[in-house]
């Protein structure tokens, strides 16, 4: 079975089940829904979501060198 990435990045915990059953059109439904929720919680959370998606993203610096320093790369 092919591995699914999600966006969290996480690729154990609960099974999504999708019936086999459902029409296009419930399929959509669930689409706008989970759209909706997510503007929702964006609305009401964005300054906060943004703030910790730069903590997760940003890359560690060693403070032996800083961007205003003459002289050789760090590398």
């Amino acid at each position: 079975m092919k591995s699914w990435y999600l966006p969290s990045g996480l690729q154990h915990g609960l099974p999504f089940i999708i019936a086999d059953h459902w029409s296009p059109e419930q399929a959509l439904a669930v689409v706008e829904l989970l759209d909706d929720l997510r503007e929702v919680i964006f609305r009401k959370y964005q300054l906060q979501i943004y703030g910790l998606l730069r903590e997760q993203r940003q890359t560690s610096c060693s403070s032996e060198f800083s961007l205003g320093e003459v002289g050789d790369p760090p590398f």
